[in-house]
């Protein structure tokens, strides 16, 4: 099968003592089939997030240089706020339904029962590195089900606290974590699971589903790509370029669902530039540098990367531009008007605080543009224009 290193190692000493067999003893048991005990494992993990919050957020704040309140709006707040909907929608949830039967079969009655999986496992990446990997833990406790948790190796710090808070507030009959790199997450992958949760690049991606083919294990795959916006002249500039500039520069960029580029109408690509310029020193001022709520790139590798695509990409430079690894790795927010759309800038996931924005004809263009490249994880649409906004809905694909 396919690894993700091709490096010998020794799986017993890289899973660090993981016990799949009483995981799945639990689930076989019976014991996740109450309500009851499914509410104490959420409740649990709330407590978790709660009672450790500033020692969540200062690891996070440690490893990825995101701002403590972006950690608490997008990370601590939003798996407190899935618990919380868990916890009050599960006995509907869950709770056996009736459905039709063909005439062939009658007078049969039937019922749908939901039942537990079995085992999880959950590999989160580095940039929402507690929220992708507790929600979808809380999920898999919900539904009865035990769990790995596979921390991203980006974020040491993140890993080391959550393999330490998890042992103390859930038992390792339910939740097991395991830490360290690339070749433990292989020799984790080579293990049987009976569903596997996956957020990250595309590639690693098809290295997690190639591994679970071997045992027919479901997975459920979160991938990057370059999610675009369309923008015309029917919207009021300043309120897109600031809903525009949240999204995009919120975590220094690095967002799955982050606006990739924009494609902007010419009517309306002047006062969008402008409006974006504006937004960008509303929320970070003049000097970006200096700003306590802008975020930096988590290491050297992807700060280079970046810094790679502001050059050689042929469009101008409306704002930003500057960047330095000595300020643990700055990139300024950056908008860069109509680059070429051959420009590795406009082929490959920015994944940054980098901005494209190119002009097109109108929402006909926009469209044909977008179904030329692959399928993307997200579009965003601002137009009052309903026709417009039907092209988008029929004539392209994304996942949101």
């Amino acid at each position: 099968m396919s690894h993700l290193t091709d490096a010998p190692y020794d799986t017993a000493s890289l899973l660090g003592g993981l016990d799949l067999a009483r995981l799945r003893h639990t689930v076989h048991s019976g014991a996740t089939l109450s309500l009851g005990r499914r509410r104490e494992h959420l409740a649990a993990l709330r407590r978790l997030v709660v009672e450790h919050e500033d020692e969540i957020n200062a690891a996070v704040t440690a490893d990825v240089g995101k701002p403590a309140l972006e950690v608490r709006l997008t990370e601590t707040w939003t798996i407190v706020q899935e618990i919380d909907t868990l916890l009050a929608h599960l006995e509907r949830w869950t709770a056996p339904r009736t459905v039709p039967v063909p005439v062939a079969l009658q007078p049969a009655s039937a019922r749908v029962h939901l039942q537990p999986k079995g085992v999880v496992l959950v590999i989160a990446p580095w940039n929402y590195p507690v929220q992708l990997l507790l929600s979808p833990l809380a999920g898999a406790l919900a539904a009865g089900n035990t769990a790995v948790l596979k921390p991203s190796e980006i974020t040491p710090r993140v890993a080391e606290l959550l393999a330490r808070l998890v042992a103390k507030h859930l038992p390792p009959e339910v939740v097991q974590v395991v830490t360290g790199g690339v070749p433990g997450t292989t020799a984790l992958l080579e293990r049987r699971f009976d569903h596997i949760v996956f957020t990250g690049s595309t590639e690693v991606g098809k290295v997690v589903m190639r591994a679970a083919a071997e045992h027919l294990t479901p997975v459920t795959l979160e991938l990057g790509g370059k999610s675009p916006t369309f923008v015309d002249a029917t919207m009021d500039a300043t309120v897109v370029a600031r809903r525009i500039a949240w999204g995009k520069f919120v975590n220094a960029g690095q967002t799955c669902i982050a606006p990739d580029y924009v494609l902007v109408t010419s009517e309306a690509r002047d006062p969008l530039l402008a409006a974006l310029r504006e937004a960008v020193q509303e929320f970070f001022g003049a000097d970006p540098r200096t700003s306590s709520d802008l975020g930096r790139i988590v290491n050297g590798r992807h700060h280079e990367r970046l810094v790679g695509l502001l050059g050689g990409h042929g469009g101008e430079v409306v704002v930003g531009g500057e960047h330095d690894a000595q300020d643990r790795y700055f990139v300024a927010p950056t908008v860069i008007a109509d680059p070429y759309p051959s420009a590795p800038l406009m082929q490959e996931e920015i994944f940054g605080p980098i901005l494209p924005v190119l002009t097109v004809a109108d929402a006909e263009a926009g469209a044909e543009f977008m179904r030329e490249r692959e399928h993307p994880l997200a579009l965003y649409v601002f137009s009052s224009d309903e026709k417009v906004r039907r092209t988008f809905e029929q004539r392209t694909t994304s996942g949101g």
